[in-house]
């Protein structure tokens, strides 16, 4: 008798994962079909089936009509954080952000609230174009990936936030760097420097300030400020002597007859006593 009834919900087990197949089709899921029949657990598995097949908005499909149909249930809440992810599978940002933000709101304290977060700063993060483009999802990205790391140090998607948040900062600095660039060869050497200065200012720990010291040089030495361009110089020796960008700044300034030290007072020289000397008056 029991393993009639074993067999029988087995039975009927496989006919609804049939059904709910069946009513699917080639082209992705039927919006029309009328799901207040199955349980959570049976749709939050073809929105599982659908995830394995690729279809990622078929799949955000299904995991909404649970929270829709069965709000405020832990099946509702698994398959929300399951919408946030199946859009970002899609690439359709706004809405894996949108998902990812209600979960958030709704369990901050749940386990998998890092996990939104992290998916949240991904959907700012993965749109993220070429140096070049507007900056403003950069910025989006860099707040984003850092409430991962204070909000949810110990999740293990603080590790994979900060190296993306540096990468991210690496971002902003390529484009000042591509901005100062473009005026220096416009010989707009004031602009040139503005940009320039950023980077040694602000973006310092990117991979962007060695070269940046180097084009502040060449900007320096056409205005003819040689000060301002030696203690460049002399920085660039200091913290990156290894570097070509040093060693063609060398040639650039014996070529001058002046050799790479601090001069004058000037916002070079503070940077120079504050970072070498260890001088903060």
């Amino acid at each position: 008798m029991v393993g009639s009834r074993a067999g029988a919900k087995l039975v009927g087990a496989l006919l609804v994962a049939v059904c709910l197949t069946a009513c699917g089709n080639r082209s992705g899921a039927d919006r029309t079909q009328n799901l207040d029949g199955f349980t959570p657990e049976q749709i939050f598995e073809r929105g599982e089936f659908e995830l394995s097949q690729k279809r990622a908005e078929d799949a955000a499909y299904y995991f909404s009509e649970i929270e829709r149909l069965y709000p405020y249930s832990d099946w509702a809440k698994r398959a929300l954080i399951m919408q946030a992810f199946a859009f970002h599978s899609g690439r359709d940002y706004v809405e894996s952000r949108a998902a990812a933000q209600r979960y958030i709101d709704f369990y901050p304290t749940d386990e998998d609230a890092a996990y939104a977060q992290y998916l949240l700063a991904l959907s700012y993060y993965d749109q993220i174009d070429e140096v070049g483009r507007d900056q403003g999802l950069t910025f989006q990205a860099l707040q984003a990936l850092r409430t991962v790391i204070e909000v949810y140090p110990d999740s293990q998607y603080a590790t994979s936030a900060i190296l993306k948040f540096d990468l991210a900062f690496d971002h902003l600095a390529g484009k000042e760097m591509e901005i100062g660039r473009y005026y220096l060869r416009k010989q707009h050497y004031a602009a040139a420097i503005n940009r320039f200065r950023v980077v040694v200012e602000d973006f310092q720990t990117t991979t962007h300030t060695a070269e940046a010291l180097y084009r502040l040089i060449e900007a320096y030495l056409s205005l003819g400020l040689v000060n301002e361009a030696q203690t460049a110089g002399a920085i660039l020796g200091y913290n990156y002597r290894s570097t070509d960008w040093y060693q063609d700044a060398y040639k650039l300034l014996t070529s001058r007859g002046l050799e790479a030290k601090s001069r004058g007072n000037n916002w070079l020289s503070q940077i120079y006593r504050q970072s070498i000397k260890g001088q903060w008056l």
